[in-house]
Order: structure tokens, then sequence, then C-alpha cells
């Protein structure tokens, strides 16, 4: 599949595919990858650019640094260069240029994959919500998570606020934010934002490994199982039976009349 990656190039986005793994690398490097309205579009297209066979989406960051945050300079009177300024507050298109902005990070839960933040260094404002939007965290031990909005004036808007709160509770969530501290690899760990920590020199060997492990389950159960799983909280537990029950049928229905259901 020929893919055609200029205006991902163009956001400050790689992409590169390979044997069922899209990796998608922040690469503005000379900025520490901060983040831009262009950068945010580009995520959204990259869905559309994966082929069918893709399980497995590790988000990361080109040097020493997973993502600074926001672009600074967009709060310029200069602005970024290159970059469209978007409409004020008051607009009456300035809450769907946010919701253009979302749509970077809400793919990145899709049931069809499993996606992986791959975090070195910094993760400050939306690059901790960029890794928040993914299923799971692997961090190096350098690792450094800050929810920097609301020391700026802000509030996170970048669907980051859900999933925190889901993580590490809202009374945490709150002292995250609203002290907008920093947060080392080790702490990450101890409140769930990390699936695992490793030394920053292991850290492509520890998401090589987590990456082969996910695809050797199998395709349809993986994707029924975390289309099951995202769902959980906002069942009771007869319903969430219930749609296991459901999951269960179709799952085994598609099977070719031969294959046999393995025992419980």
């Amino acid at each position: 599949m020929s893919v055609d990656l200029t205006d991902l190039e163009a956001a400050g986005l790689d992409l590169a595919i390979a044997d069922g793994v899209a990796t998608v690398t922040l690469s503005r490097r000379e900025r520490r990858n901060a983040m831009t309205p262009s950068m945010w579009h580009g995520l959204a297209r990259i869905p559309g650019k994966l082929p069918g066979d893709v399980r497995v989406v590790v988000v990361t960051g080109a040097g020493p640094s997973f993502c600074a945050g926001i672009d600074l300079r967009m709060f310029t009177p200069e602005g970024v260069p290159g970059e469209d300024r978007g409409v004020d507050p008051g607009h009456p298109l300035f809450d769907a240029q946010i919701e253009g902005y979302q749509e970077g990070f809400f793919w990145l839960r899709d049931p069809a994959i499993v996606s992986i933040a791959k975090v070195r260094g910094h993760a400050i404002g939306a690059g901790f919500q960029l890794a928040l939007a993914c299923d799971l965290r692997v961090l190096a031990d350098d690792a450094k998570l800050c929810m920097k909005e609301p020391a700026l004036g802000l509030v996170p808007d970048l669907t980051g606020t859900k999933p925190l709160v889901d993580i590490v509770g809202l009374p945490r969530a709150i002292e995250l934010c609203l002290t907008a501290r920093t947060v080392d690899a080790q702490e990450a760990q101890q409140l769930g934002l990390a699936e695992r920590v490793v030394p920053e020199a292991d850290l492509d060997d520890a998401v090589k490994e987590l990456t082969e492990a996910l695809l050797s389950t199998n395709p349809a159960a993986a994707r029924a199982t975390k289309a099951l799983l995202v769902r959980a909280h906002e069942r009771s537990l007869d319903e969430q039976a219930a749609a296991e029950r459901v999951a269960q049928a179709k799952l085994l229905s598609a099977r070719p009349a031969d294959r046999h259901v393995p025992p419980q």
C-alpha cells in the first residue's frame, strides 16, 4: 500500500508502517515536539492512511522529549510561522475548531487497534494528553508528566481530563491539574499512569516486546475484547455480562464451521 505522507511531514509528523504496526513520531525536534494546530489536524488524518492489517499504533517523539506541550508561540502576536491562528473564543466556529483538534486524539481509542505511548523525557500539557489518549503507556525512567494548562490560564481540552480521572481518581486528578506539578516516571507507575517503566536505554526493546505480545493474540478476539473493556465503566454488571454474551456469539458465529469452541 502506497501512502502519501507529505502532508504529515509538513505538520511535523512521521508515519512508518510495517508488519501490522504503525509508528507515529512527533518530529518537531527543534521545538521538543511542541504541538500546533497543523499537528493536531495531521494526527486526525492518520487513520485514513492506515492499512486494514494495522493492529498496534505506537506514538512517540523524536529526540529526548516525547512532547513539550503546546507551542507557546501560538499565544504571541507573531504566532507560529506557517500556522493558521484560528478563530477567537467568541467566534461561532470556536467550538468546532477545538473539536477538530480533538479528532487527532479520539481515534487512538478505536477497538480495532491497541495504541501505545512510548514516552521518554517530557510529556507536558498536550503531550501528556496525547499519552493519556493511548491505551497503554510505557515510560523511560527519565519521563516527566505534567498537566500544565491550568498554570497557563487554560483548561486541558484535548480529551485528557476523562482518562486522567478514570486512572487516578477525582481527588488526585484535581491535585495534579490545579498544582500543575511534575510527576516522575516512578510516581506515574504508582498512580497507574504507566503500565511499565524501564531504563531509557531499554525503552525501544520494551515497546517491541509489548507489541509482539499484543500481535500474538487472535485479531478478532482482541478487537472484541477491547470493545468490551472500553465500555465496561459505563455499564452495570448485568449490562456488561449481557454485552459479553452478545460479543461471544458474534465472535464464534464468524468462525469457520469446522472450528470447535475451546473448553472453558
